[in-house]
């Protein structure tokens, strides 16, 4: 659907938290106040970026913020902004590599694999109408050999290619797109690979970086010639829950040479907390191509309701569905609730509306509010336990997991606003990863979510102020 659900029964299909990829997605639920009022302007120094690299050289950037931000909705309106110069390779961690177990090559074989096949595609396909020479395949074939079969491959490859035209010439693109598909296979299930085969890899990574640029370069060669384009990947999800934070930080911090050095047009999504770490300064790309897409605020910095915020984050909600399927109050109760957190909000709204149609009522009801409100403050609650992934190093040098009340005290003193409260920490990661704490309107300052003060005000670690309410809350 592409107009907001009118009936509690047709939410589910408007309410998807899936980024809006299409141009027709864009334009129905699309609300630029919300560009306009994070600050910023990510998406347009991201597109000025790439259109002065255009012919020039490779222009790398990080993009970084919190689950459910809208990250992958924005890099489609950066897409959609630069596509008079470039044409995009949307890649994924998360649906193309193994999450668990994936390898740096593995990223450089990914884009040559997905580079050469979009390039051969026909001109009006956004391809260049002719695939890559061998000449810049044998090589990434070759450094990939790992027996008979690989190595046999690249001579039917070698072989059939340098007959020319007519049928054989076919026949080699055939078995090169048999060969990355291998490789794709390959690369989604690393975690069975021998280890011995990663390390004699690894070893070797600079090579294939070699040969990766060149096919690379052939590929935007062509592209151009072709169309006037050249290559832009974007790459995702590495932010996403159930991608390894280890074997991230390997790629972007350990091997983070495999990016400066390869030789294309790459946008990222990367965790935050991996932007706030103190391997920060050991990232692939300047400080100035380090973007943040902050979220979009329901309070201010006094704790005080943010208006015209709260208009903009009620615009998103009111696109995907009828304002007339809330009772009075309750689309209000879950912008709040949601922290302008626009996958928060989505969840809670179908919750909501599912509740409602089960108990056969045509709107959302408080109790259906509050019900959805309470299994997301629930979920908040589980994120800020310890966890084997949130670790700090105790008073005897070894690493344990923070404790809670770590983290309490400093969710407490983010709330005060005190000066130090910001300054980076694993204390501080830990509480970006579960969104307990916000960064708003690109001037890094930090907030905490409001379900998040509802559970420090339940454990008495902020006082109610006059009227038994505390600011900032989602009640």
């Amino acid at each position: 659907m592409l107009s907001p659900a009118t009936t509690l029964d047709d939410a589910y299909q408007t309410l998807s938290p899936r980024p809006l990829l299409a141009a027709a997605e864009l334009a129905a639920f699309y609300c630029a106040q919300i560009d306009d009022l994070r600050g910023g302007r990510v998406v347009d120094r991201l597109a000025l970026g790439l259109r002065r690299a255009h012919a020039g050289a490779p222009y790398k950037a990080l993009l970084m913020g919190h689950a459910g931000v809208g990250k992958s909705t924005e890099l489609a309106r950066l897409a959609a902004r630069v596509a008079g110069q470039f044409r995009v390779v949307r890649l994924s961690a998360g649906e193309h590599l193994d999450p668990i177990s994936f390898q740096p090559f593995d990223l450089l074989l990914l884009m040559a694999s997905e580079v050469a096949r979009r390039t051969a595609q026909p001109v009006g396909e956004g391809g260049a109408g002719e695939p890559p020479g061998p000449a810049f395949l044998e090589d990434v074939v070759d450094w990939y050999a790992r027996g008979e079969e690989v190595s046999t491959q690249r001579r039917e490859i070698g072989a059939q290619a340098a007959a020319g035209a007519g049928p054989a010439a076919g026949e080699w693109w055939a078995r090169a797109l048999g060969f990355f598909a291998q490789v794709r296979g390959e690369m989604k299930y690393a975690s069975v690979r021998e280890e011995k085969r990663v390390r004699y890899r690894l070893s070797r990574i600079d090579d294939l970086v070699q040969s990766v640029n060149r096919l690379l370069a052939q590929c935007n060669s062509l592209l151009r010639r072709a169309s006037g384009h050249e290559w832009l990947f974007l790459f995702e999800d590495f932010d996403k829950a159930g991608i390894s934070p280890e074997r991230t930080q390997a790629l972007f911090v350990t091997y983070g040479n495999v990016i400066r050095e390869v030789d294309a047009h790459i946008v990222f999504t990367i965790p935050i907390a991996l932007g706030y770490s103190s391997q920060a300064n050991a990232l692939p790309v300047p400080r100035d191509r380090q973007f943040v897409l902050p979220d979009t605020m329901v309070f201010d910095q006094q704790h005080r309701p943010h208006a015209a915020r709260r208009v903009a984050v009620r615009a998103v909600l009111g696109a995907r569905l009828a304002p007339e399927l809330f009772a009075a109050g309750q689309a209000e109760r879950l912008v709040v609730a949601s922290g302008g957190n626009l996958r928060n909000l989505f969840a809670m709204a179908a919750n909501a509306a599912d509740g409602a149609l089960l108990r056969g009522a045509a709107q959302i009801e408080a109790d259906d509010a509050s019900g959805a409100i309470r299994q997301l403050r629930t979920d908040y609650e589980r994120q800020l336990g310890e966890s084997p992934y949130d670790q700090e190093i105790a008073g005897d040098g070894q690493r344990r997991p923070i404790a809670y009340e770590s983290k309490a005290n400093r969710l407490c003193s983010v709330y005060r606003g005190d000066a130090e409260a910001k300054i980076p920490d694993p204390v501080l990661y830990a509480l970006l990863r579960a969104r307990a704490v916000q960064e708003f309107n690109g001037e890094r300052w930090f907030g905490v979510h409001p379900l998040v003060v509802d559970l420090l005000v339940q454990q008495r670690r902020l006082a109610p102020e006059i009227g038994g309410v505390v600011a900032g809350g989602s009640e």
